[in-house]
């Protein structure tokens, strides 16, 4: 498989509602993952983040990829996507994020979220 063809294959699970799924099988042990509000170091962080968030969600109503590209040279993938979920709390919310990926063979060894933290 290409980065791009694996980077696919994420959203796919995501999409199918299968996150921890795609986390465990692309994500390095030594995974870095950062974004405006912080970062984590190693998948043992990023899974107990992860699993935070998935336990705020009520409900996942839509999630699009608007733009996937690859860099299959340097192992670098790039994702624009919108993700709409409904919080516990009520609060639904449209996300919109792009995502860098670097990869090292079949796992991403670091992740950087961009979006508007405001």
């Amino acid at each position: 498989m290409t980065y791009k063809e694996k980077a696919q294959d994420i959203y796919n699970l995501l999409g199918q509602g299968k996150l921890m799924d795609a986390f465990e099988k692309y994500y390095a042990e030594g995974v870095i993952m950062e974004e405006p509000t912080g970062k984590r170091v190693g998948k043992a962080a990023c899974r107990e983040y992860e699993e935070q968030f998935l336990n705020k969600v009520q409900e996942f109503h839509d999630l699009q990829v608007h733009s996937l590209t690859s860099d299959e040279e340097n192992g670098i993938t790039t994702v624009e996507n919108m993700m709409e979920v409904t919080f516990k709390d009520g609060n639904r919310v449209q996300m919109e994020q792009v995502a860098v990926q670097k990869w090292e063979g079949d796992q991403i060894v670091h992740e950087r979220f961009y979006y508007n933290a405001g």
